[in-house]
């Protein structure tokens, strides 16, 4: 028994034509960029998020070294004070007040951290320089802005 292939001309075809080939990269292109548009701002939105978290966790941990030794660390010792208990520590068994190790801001860059404050005479300032690396700007996250 002898089988016959149909020889209608869209029974022969095998591939894609150029031109549906592009159609449907274009499509792509233009879902691709629907899609960067929606979502392009919110890598920075993200980084300002965790920053704000961090500067409420850095502050609760800093309570926390208040309430134990009666003072927040000194500009000097810094928020490794929170990981490395200082030499006039009261109790040095209540540390470390940081479970995870210290980090930087989302944008690479130290926390800033200054006791007493300038914004807080009475407790201490704590901000992310933002972005711009730069103190001072629309950019910086800080705990007196919150």
């Amino acid at each position: 028994m002898k089988h016959t292939l149909p020889t209608s001309r869209f029974a022969r075809r095998t591939a894609f034509t150029l031109i549906e080939l592009l159609l449907v990269l274009v499509i792509l292109a233009i879902l691709a960029a629907a899609v960067v548009v929606k979502f392009a701002g919110r890598s920075e939105d993200a980084r300002k998020t965790t920053a704000k978290t961090d500067i409420a966790t850095l502050g609760t941990a800093l309570g926390m070294f208040e309430t134990d030794n009666g003072r927040f660390p000194r500009t000097e010792e810094g928020l490794q004070a929170l990981v490395v208990p200082p030499a006039d520590a009261k109790d040095p068994a209540k540390w470390p007040y940081l479970t995870k190790p210290l980090g930087n801001d989302p944008w690479g860059h130290p926390y800033q951290y200054r006791s007493p404050g300038e914004k807080n005479p009475i407790g201490y300032d704590l901000f992310s320089m933002g972005a711009d690396g730069r103190e001072g700007g629309d950019d910086d996250i800080t705990n007196w802005q919150q």
